[in-house]
């Protein structure tokens, strides 16, 4: 197991949650849908060449499910990434109520920067809908970190169509669902947000590992894979492949 890119993953997905979600909590009045969504897609940008070169910087278990069917990590540290991203989340949820609990007048109770379908969502989406749009979007995000982070792809950009992506899924997604995508993303910022949060929040670790696996199956069906190799995690990173 590589310590060292667990490490990284937890590090990485803490950080995704504290800036990019905490720009949704804290400044999202300010900002506004498109803010919020450049703040998504520059954190993951920065994490792509910060932490990229050590653990591939998936910060996402959908993300990683994909590269495990992909045969870019092994399911060893597979399940860690999993564990790290996790408590990741929640570690940068944390650190985030505490900053928002300062702000006088800062309601953090029911939204939070969490997830939604039906009454939570802006625009009223109905489950099926929001579970459609969730394995769609999803999808878009594993395929291109799989594609731009293949073998014939030109690794040096990368790190740029990945949170170029993320960008572009969060102005499409934020009015439906508040666009999650990433289950360690929802699961954090749902302990703290309450009832109506965590009663959703299945959806949003569900819908995501189904556009990961779809996403999985057509990159291994448009790239060439060798008959048999499994990947090292670190070779996802941009800064390797």
């Amino acid at each position: 197991m590589n310590v060292r890119a667990i490490l990284a993953e937890f590090l990485g997905t803490l950080l995704l949650v504290l800036f990019a979600v905490g720009s949704a909590v804290l400044s999202g009045e300010f900002i506004q849908t498109v803010g919020i969504a450049l703040a998504f897609g520059l954190v993951l940008v920065a994490l792509c060449y910060a932490i990229g070169p050590i653990s591939g910087c998936h910060v996402n278990p959908a993300v990683t499910l994909g590269a495990l069917l992909a045969k870019r990590i092994d399911p060893v540290n597979a399940v860690g990434y999993w564990i790290a991203q996790f408590a990741g989340g929640i570690a940068g949820a944390a650190i985030l109520y505490g900053i928002a609990k300062s702000v006088p007048g800062l309601e953090t109770h029911g939204k939070f920067g969490t997830n939604g379908y039906g009454s939570r969502s802006a625009v009223h989406i109905s489950q099926g809908g929001a579970f459609a749009a969730e394995v769609v979007l999803t999808f878009l995000l594993v395929f291109v970190v799989l594609a731009v982070t293949h073998r014939m792809a030109t690794a040096p950009l990368a790190g740029l169509g990945i949170g170029l992506s993320l960008t572009v899924i969060h102005l499409v997604g934020i009015p439906l669902t508040g666009t999650s995508v990433n289950p360690a993303r929802s699961l954090g910022p749902a302990l703290f947000a309450g009832d109506g949060a965590l009663s959703q929040l299945w959806l949003f670790i569900v819908a995501p590992l189904v556009g990961g696996v779809l996403a999985a199956v057509v990159h291994l069906v448009l790239y060439p894979q060798p008959a048999v190799e499994i990947v090292v995690a670190e070779e996802l990173a941009p800064a390797v492949d």
